[in-house]
């Protein structure tokens, strides 16, 4: 296993240097500068949200952080900030907070950063219509939502930036993230439809994706599927227990793998202020890894090694409970 991942880690090493493998990532747009270094973001509680808001705010952009709980947005408050509440489920909450942010700086904004967003864990087979279409409620409809009632915005200014936060499970899809995987598989083609569509208008449309970063996501979404996963009735019961049990007690540091939320918000600030910012910017070597997995490796592969990986955690478990 250690000698299949050296190696992966080697092919991915090498296409970065050589810039051959994942070319389409790196094709650079030309876009007009932001005027008015003024930034709406979603979904700054904590995280890639709150970290990308501080240090743009650091290099003079006046930026608009969203968050849904009160105490979120006291918080905001209290370094400085003039935030916005915002449920991205809640048709009337984006609404309203969209108008909220405009008033804040004139009806002048340079840039939409889409960071708000959840992972609901669990089988396919275990989750309900309802928990399903909550997921895309919050990643892909809330999101579509504000970033159309902002265009018209940006057209009339004849420039902007619209930074989707996506994921590395928005190109490899992965078993037991598979609805998370979809809403972000709809991120990505609704941005790749939207940026051609606005070619003319000198609106850019960019995707960022993380990979895995270290922040409060594994515990929130441990912590969701904890109240929404029948872990009695379901096949994958024991599998959900321990996983939720490993994650409560999981301390993770940057290394190789697992990257902070500066080195994402590193890339946003260059998404918003390059004149040729790039369409994707991959963040962790997992994720170039996933792309160059979904790419130049067949599928039956990619599914052998998911299942591989499903063994393991099945066999480690059956072991564990004797």
């Amino acid at each position: 296993m250690q000698s299949c991942r050296n190696f992966i880690k080697l092919l991915i090493n090498r296409s970065i240097d050589n810039r051959t493998v994942l070319l389409h990532s790196e094709c650079l747009m030309k876009l007009p500068l932001v005027q008015h270094k003024t930034v709406l973001i979603t979904g700054c509680s904590t995280g890639i949200g709150a970290t990308t808001a501080l240090m743009l705010k650091e290099r003079g952009w006046h930026v608009i952080p969203t968050a849904r709980k009160a105490e979120d947005l006291e918080g905001l408050s209290r370094v400085g900030f003039d935030p916005v509440e915002m449920d991205m489920a809640d048709p009337d909450s984006v609404a309203a907070g969209c108008e909220a942010a405009l008033r804040q700086v004139d009806g002048k904004l340079g840039a939409l950063v889409n960071n708000a967003g959840f992972g609901q864990s669990g089988a396919l087979e275990d989750l309900s219509r309802e928990h399903i279409r909550y997921q895309f409620e919050v990643n892909v409809f809330g999101l579509q939502d504000l970033t159309n009632r902002l265009i018209p915005t940006f057209r009339q200014q004849g420039y902007g930036r619209i930074v989707h936060i996506s994921s590395v499970v928005g190109r490899l899809s992965v078993p037991y993230l598979g609805t998370y995987s979809a809403s972000k598989f709809a991120v990505e083609a609704l941005a790749d439809a939207q940026r051609v569509e606005l070619f003319d208008s000198g609106v850019g449309v960019i995707l960022v994706e993380p990979g895995p970063i270290i922040t409060e996501f594994r515990r929130n979404a441990a912590r969701r599927a904890s109240e929404t996963l029948n872990f009695d009735d379901s096949p994958n019961g024991w599998m959900y227990r321990e996983e939720l049990d490993r994650r409560a007690a999981q301390q993770k540091k940057p290394d190789w793998i697992n990257k902070s939320p500066e080195d994402v918000a590193i890339k946003i600030v260059h998404a918003l202020e390059s004149p040729r910012p790039k369409r994707r910017y991959q963040i962790t070597i997992p994720t170039y890894a996933g792309e160059f997995l979904r790419r130049y490796v067949p599928a039956s592969i990619i599914d052998g090694l998911l299942i591989r990986k499903a063994k393991q955690k099945r066999a480690a478990g059956e072991s564990q409970r004797g």
